[in-house]
């Protein structure tokens, strides 16, 4: 059986006829494909042969081209007439994102399932992925490299490229996920219904949006540890991805500083009670609040670093210093206020702002201190105040820390 989309997922045409019995699957097990006639085929015969002998649902295995320009679409619809189970969903368009959108928001199927071609994942965790979301305990569903009890064989190189993206996610996103990228994921139809028209991305940060989505919508997302073995033929552009998914993050920071997403409908639409996630008065963990410190001050201290550069060239390094950290003084405050330790609304807002230019004003001293201190011992030039500020701010950012999390930011006051 063979269907076709349009290039946008907004608007999928209707999926293939319903299978020859008139029940429909329980799983519909995508596989997005691009220029994979290699091994496009080994895999559609070793998942239908494991669906078939180890699954006890009924099951569609459903091929989503987007826009091959080799024999892949010819091998897809070839397969699709040897085995019953096989669906084929054309896009015009590369994607993967935008595959799994297109397919995922036609499908007839429960639980909605997604592989990728190189079967890298064992499929013995199939089972205990998808079981979670047919009960009904959970939401979504996703494979772990980086949970207890998996095993993994890949080089370092891609092992500290996944760790440090996740480790992003925990910081920026606040992420409670362990491993986004792993192509071994599960979504309840009904959920993808409501989650699926607020992702943006149609690439390869698909599906950590829906993870991240799903999570401030207060849904449960189910972990599997899995047995992982890295492909090395794989053609994934690694610094192209990357570039990619740190313009999702920002993208999706600056969507919930908006507070423009409808997430907590959500739970409500699907008959549940809200779970209280991101609730207002509830500070993140000293761990989050580190990592989120962590990231603003380094953004501060590059602004703040430019800015001194900048002034320099016509003033004298105090008044650059204070005019400098000034500047970068009240969008400091603002941001770790929101994101650092979780405070929303104007209330106590002045408050904030007027305590935190008190904690600058310490910080101006400290820095202030450290340039009098060395321009009254040796006559130094412009790198090596620079390499003072950078010292003087380290330690004016640890005590900054300390002021907000114990005092501006206290969560008893």
């Amino acid at each position: 059986m063979t269907t076709s989309a349009d290039a946008s997922p907004a608007a999928p045409r209707p999926r293939s006829p319903e299978p020859e019995d008139g029940s429909t699957p329980v799983l519909d097990v995508v596989i997005p494909v691009y220029n994979e006639e290699k091994d496009l085929a080994p895999c559609v015969d070793r998942l239908h042969a494991y669906l078939r002998d180890a699954v006890p649902y009924r099951y569609r295995i459903t091929i989503a081209d987007n826009a091959s320009t080799d024999r892949t679409l010819t091998i897809a619809r070839r397969l699709a007439d040897e085995i019953p189970e096989v669906d084929v969903h054309h896009l015009d368009q590369k994607g993967r994102g935008r595959a799994l959108n297109a397919v995922w928001s036609s499908s007839d199927a429960q639980v909605l399932v997604y592989l990728d071609v190189d079967l890298s994942t064992d499929l013995a965790a199939l089972l205990p992925l998808v079981a979670p979301l047919i009960s009904g305990h959970s939401d979504l569903a996703i494979g772990s490299r980086l949970a207890r009890g998996a095993r993994v064989v890949r080089g370092r190189k891609r092992e500290l490229i996944s760790r440090c993206y996740n480790l992003i996610l925990r910081g920026t996103l606040a992420a409670k996920f362990s491993d986004a990228q792993c192509g071994f994921k599960a979504i309840r139809a009904d959920v993808a219904r409501k989650l699926l028209p607020l992702v943006e991305d149609t690439g390869w940060f698909f599906d950590t949006e829906l993870l991240v989505l799903a999570q401030r919508a207060g849904l449960r997302t189910h972990e599997v540890p899995v047995d992982w073995v890295d492909d090395p033929d794989s053609s994934v552009d690694i610094i192209a991805t990357a570039t990619a998914d740190l313009k999702g993050v920002a993208r999706m920071l600056r969507a919930f500083a908006k507070g423009t997403l409808p997430l907590r409908e959500i739970p409500a639409q699907l008959g549940r009670k809200p779970a209280g996630v991101s609730t207002p008065g509830v500070p993140p963990k000293l761990a989050t609040q580190l990592v989120r410190f962590t990231v603003i001050g380094v953004g501060s201290t590059l602004a703040y670093l430019v800015l001194f550069s900048l002034l320099r060239t016509g003033m004298g390094a105090q008044l650059a210093n204070a005019l400098a950290l000034g500047g970068t003084a009240i969008a400091n405050t603002a941001a770790n206020r929101r994101f650092t330790f979780g405070i929303r609304g104007a209330q106590g807002a002045g408050r904030h702002q007027f305590e935190g230019l008190i904690v600058v004003g310490l910080g101006l001293a400290l820095t202030s201190g450290s340039l009098a201190l060395l321009h009254s011992t040796t006559g130094a030039g412009r790198l090596t105040e620079l390499v003072v500020l950078v010292l003087a701010n380290l330690a004016a950012t640890l005590l900054r820390f300390l002021l907000f999390r114990n005092w501006v930011f206290r969560k008893s006051r």
